[in-house]
C-alpha cells in the first residue's frame, strides 16, 4: 500500500491543530488517515454522473406549521400572574 500521507504530514497537521501526539499516536494516525484516503479512492471510482448533488442522505421536509395570525391573550390576563408589573409590562430585575 502506497502511503497517501506521511508521518511528517501528520505531525505538521497536528502542530497546526495545536495537538501534541506521542510517537505511537503519530504512527496510528498515519495508518488511519491512509486507510481513510484509500477508501476515498474507492468511492471516487463510482460513476456519479446521473446522481444529483444533495446536502443530506435523505430528503428532509420542513416540519413547521404554517404561520397564521390568531387571537392574542388579553394584557390584563397575561399580567395577572406576574410577580411584578406596572399595569402594561412585566417588571424584571436588571441584569447589567
Amino acid at each position: 500500500m502506497a502511503e497517501k500521507i506521511s508521518r511528517e504530514e501528520v505531525r505538521h497537521v497536528a502542530q497546526l491543530a495545536r495537538l501534541e501526539l506521542a510517537e505511537a499516536e503519530e504512527v496510528r494516525m498515519t495508518v488511519q488517515m491512509n486507510q481513510i484516503l484509500e477508501y476515498m479512492d474507492k468511492l471516487n471510482e463510482l460513476d456519479t454522473r446521473d446522481i444529483p448533488p444533495t446536502t443530506h442522505a435523505i430528503q428532509l421536509q420542513n416540519v413547521f406549521r404554517d404561520d397564521s395570525a390568531g387571537p392574542s391573550i388579553d394584557r390584563e390576563l397575561a399580567l395577572d400572574n406576574a410577580p411584578q408589573s406596572d399595569g402594561t409590562s412585566f417588571i424584571v430585575p436588571k441584569i447589567i
